[in-house]
């Protein structure tokens, strides 16, 4: 049952750091299923989610993972943070607020040398260049080079950062949210 700060929760994040916060809406049921489907649970032990906000994806995720496995969510917003420490006790869930650019010190704090899948949903289009770059190729070493990247987002400024690090890009388009967005999965190293 959805906590019914979630509105109040993600509106107020949105009005005070836009920049920062991909829409001030949740992201519907449909996209939550269509951006997870193509990720093999069963290979994933340590998943690191970046902008979880009200948790959409975080709760989605945590469903299909399994009991052993962790969940590392990282965010920057205050309200957001303090929001999925309550929402849930689920063990495998750790909230981290930090940046997404700061993974894998976040890892190392948590006892963990690498992640499975790294799941975004930051908005790209409002970072510098230089800071969406170092976000990605810091995810990509994260993964170790066999993890894969999940990004979902309104514009299609993290494509060519995802080509330019990642040997395989795939993609797809979600009209039933909003806004509607773009859904990327990345894979394997490329040397640069």
């Amino acid at each position: 049952m959805p906590h019914p700060a979630i509105p109040h929760v993600a509106v107020g994040e949105f009005l005070r750091h836009p920049s920062a916060v991909g829409s001030a809406f949740p992201a519907t049921k449909r996209m939550v299923r269509r951006m997870l489907a193509p990720l093999d649970w069963s290979k994933i032990d340590v998943l690191v989610e970046y902008g979880p906000g009200t948790g959409r994806f975080t709760f989605g995720a945590l469903a299909r993972m399994r009991p052993s496995a962790k969940l590392i969510a990282i965010e920057t917003g205050e309200d957001f943070v303090t929001y999925l420490r309550t929402a849930t006790k689920d063990h495998r869930l750790i909230v981290a607020h930090g940046s997404a650019s700061d993974v894998l010190d976040i890892l190392k704090d948590q006892g963990l040398a690498s992640a499975d899948c790294v799941l975004s949903g930051l908005p790209f289009s409002t970072l510098s260049h230089v800071e969406a770059e170092q976000i990605v190729l810091a995810s990509r070493a994260a993964l170790g080079g066999t993890g894969v990247f999940a990004a979902y987002q309104m514009r299609t400024v993290v494509e060519p950062l995802l080509r330019s690090a990642f040997a395989e890009v795939r993609k797809g388009f979600e009209w039933w949210n909003i806004p509607p967005c773009h859904l990327y999965w990345a894979t394997g190293g490329r040397d640069r």
